[in-house]
């Protein structure tokens, strides 16, 4: 794979996780924005554009994701976002393939996890319809060669995702999930369904399970995309071990249900990154 050489690859090609160091500044514009969005929503409008652009041009290849990704990192750092990231060794010690299971709490996730990942295995997103046919970012996402869910027929999907599933494994491509109906800011794990874990096991790969908050990136009220950003809430990711799964998988469902709610209580009780 060709690599973006900036220090972020170089962190995640060669440590096991990542802190925001404490003396990161804002960026100038940000500090003059009285606590608004304004700087941090123009900036990030114009990277969705610019990609857009690429995309429609067919020159918005994984190069060009990993590095579009890694600038939305690098402008939550300077909007007051302060990221803290562990378990990146078993991304980068899964050999082959894998399948990504992950809570969804906001478009953050959706925006930095290519620039997490992919510099370290080869990946896509299983997503809804509506985001391929978005205005904004559908060019971007069917450049990504995404598994399509409908969301209106379970066993459709179901098949959908196994077959296509099963392709881009093949391929030697990992597939990220969000189980969840919709991005929530709370874990419900009644609405985590366990397609990950049935196509994980089809395709005899391992699963990661992946924990995070990202409620420093709100939900809007009319556009989940457009939401505020709340600078004193940190952003974290935990990478879990790779889950072999046997069977039909509802062992190890629950271990993917029971990291992500450990991690969330866990989190409750630290102190929040200076």
């Amino acid at each position: 794979m060709k690599q973006e050489k900036d220090y972020i690859t170089r962190i995640l090609l060669g440590s096991n996780g990542y802190s925001t160091p404490p003396d990161t500044p804002r960026h100038l514009l940000d500090r003059l924005s009285f606590g608004s969005r304004i700087y941090f929503m123009s900036r990030y409008v114009g990277i969705c554009f610019s990609t857009r652009t690429e995309a429609r041009k067919g020159i918005y290849d994984t190069s060009r994701w990993v590095s579009s990704s890694q600038n939305i990192f690098r402008l939550i750092e300077s909007c007051g976002g302060r990221f803290t990231i562990s378990g990146l060794e078993h991304i980068r010690n899964c050999s082959g393939p894998a399948v990504f299971i992950s809570n969804h709490m906001s478009t953050l996730e959706t925006m930095i996890f290519p620039g997490i990942i992919q510099p370290l295995k080869d990946v896509t997103f299983i997503v809804k319809d509506s985001l391929v046919r978005h205005w904004v970012f559908g060019d971007v996402m069917r450049s990504r060669n995404p598994i399509v869910l409908g969301r209106n027929n379970a066993r459709e999907d179901f098949s959908l995702v196994m077959k296509q599933g099963m392709e881009r494994i093949s391929g030697g491509i990992s597939v990220i999930i969000f189980p969840q109906h919709t991005r929530r800011m709370e874990f419900i794990p009644g609405e985590f369904n366990s397609l990950g874990i049935k196509l994980a096991s089809l395709a005899c790969v391992p699963v990661i399970p992946v924990a995070i908050t990202t409620d420093f990136w709100g939900n809007g009220r009319f556009t989940g995309y457009l939401g505020p950003i709340h600078r004193d809430k940190p952003i974290r990711m935990a990478f879990g071990e790779p889950i072999t799964v046997c069977g039909p998988g509802k062992k190890e469902h629950q271990m993917v249900i029971d990291y992500i709610q450990s991690h969330l209580e866990q989190w409750k009780h630290e102190p929040i990154p200076a």
